[in-house]
């Protein structure tokens, strides 16, 4: 699966408070002014809950939100509707994304795509991408650097008491660079007794030359590379721990 949340959906808003969403709808409209490129259709792929989705969306763009997890979409759709926010909810694994055409704009945020682990899986969602999208459309996505795997998670355990959910996540290091593991359990308070369960989840990620020479195969040429929303700072901060690349759809 792209995304690997099961039961870890229904609580995922809770562990994910203080995320910086408006942070990444903020970055999306800075590049968006940057290329000088005219969007109206975006295309949130790995949508999760929608937050960014929303976000964009009350900022005026025609939205589509894609995820695999029908737990994950089904609490989007229900806080859009609830603020009466309109967005197309689409359940599709990335993997095998299609029937969306046209789009002038694909975001994947909040590390979607280290959970494609696979070069030549990655290199199909890649086409995918390319399919939905205009000539001349953008596509932003965001990754973990080899820096923050390497030097902050693998090996790692991190841990954290909320009410009602409890965590102790432990990051480990996988076969090659930039591979790693995630062993999770979750402790969640039911009104005098706790229950427990389990995620396992696998990412990677890679150097930004192999994204730019999978982009580059599938039609897009890369335009910016920029590091912890840091529009335009050169040169990027070589510890930076999320990458956000920039690449537009070549119109031939």
């Amino acid at each position: 699966m792209t995304m690997a949340y099961h039961q870890m959906a229904y609580y995922y808003d809770l562990l994910m408070e203080d995320a910086p969403y408006d942070k990444w709808a903020l970055f999306t409209e800075q590049m968006i002014q940057q290329t000088g490129t005219t969007i109206a259709s975006i295309i949130d792929l790995g949508c999760g809950t929608g937050q960014i989705t929303a976000r964009l969306a009350r900022a005026g763009y025609r939205m589509i939100g894609v995820d695999d997890s029908s737990d994950m979409l089904s609490m989007a759709e229900q806080r859009a509707s609830a603020e009466n926010t309109p967005v197309q909810w689409v359940q599709q694994d990335l993997r095998t994304l299609t029937g969306i055409k046209n789009q002038d704009m694909a975001i994947s945020y909040c590390d979607v795509l280290n959970y494609i682990t696979e070069p030549e899986t990655l290199r199909t969602v890649f086409a995918n991408v390319a399919s939905a999208l205009k000539p001349g459309g953008l596509f932003i996505f965001d990754v973990h650097s080899l820096y923050h795997v390497e030097n902050n998670l693998t090996g790692q355990t991190f841990a954290e008491v909320g009410d009602p959910v409890s965590y102790v996540w432990f990051c480990l290091e996988g076969e090659t660079s930039g591979d790693m593991h995630h062993d999770l359990t979750f402790f969640v308070k039911n009104d005098d007794h706790y229950s427990r369960f389990d995620e396992w989840h696998h990412q990677r990620t890679f150097s930004v030359d192999f994204y730019k020479r999978l982009l580059h195969d599938a039609g897009f040429d890369m335009k910016d590379v920029s590091g912890d929303f840091s529009l335009g700072e050169r040169p990027i901060d070589e510890q930076a721990e999320r990458i956000f690349i920039t690449a537009v759809k070549r119109s031939d």
